[in-house]
């Protein structure tokens, strides 16, 4: 069984920073597109930044410049540092991650359970 397991959220001050982990565990053979995605209230969920297993990434444009997605491989491990932190970024954060739990078999895609930052003075 896989499981992605999200920290590092809070309150923060608009201009603050935080960063967040996520962490895969359980039977993984390889971890490719890893994501994080946000979800404000009464909002859809939206893909805020990716990254590729290669390292390439991808970002929301609200995000460019003030979110850094970034992934260590040998922990598994994605996170997103997130700086000049606005009052509109406060969302449930979600890590998202396409993974091949035995070789040779197809990958599946996950979910972490979510965890809040909320940016508010």
């Amino acid at each position: 069984q896989v499981q992605l397991v999200e920290s590092g959220g809070g309150l923060v001050q608009p201009g603050g920073s935080l960063r967040l982990s996520c962490a895969a565990a359980g039977t993984i053979f390889s971890i490719f597109a890893m994501s994080w995605y946000r979800q404000a209230p009464g909002k859809q969920r939206e893909l805020v930044a990716s990254i590729t297993l290669g390292g390439t990434t991808n970002y929301a444009e609200s995000v460019k410049g003030r979110f850094i997605i970034s992934r260590d491989n040998a922990k598994k491990t994605v996170y997103l540092q997130m700086d000049s932190l606005k009052p509109e970024d406060t969302a449930v954060y979600y890590c998202n991650a396409d993974i091949v739990a035995v070789r040779f078999t197809i990958s599946s895609n996950y979910w972490g359970q979510g965890t809040q930052v909320t940016v508010s003075s």
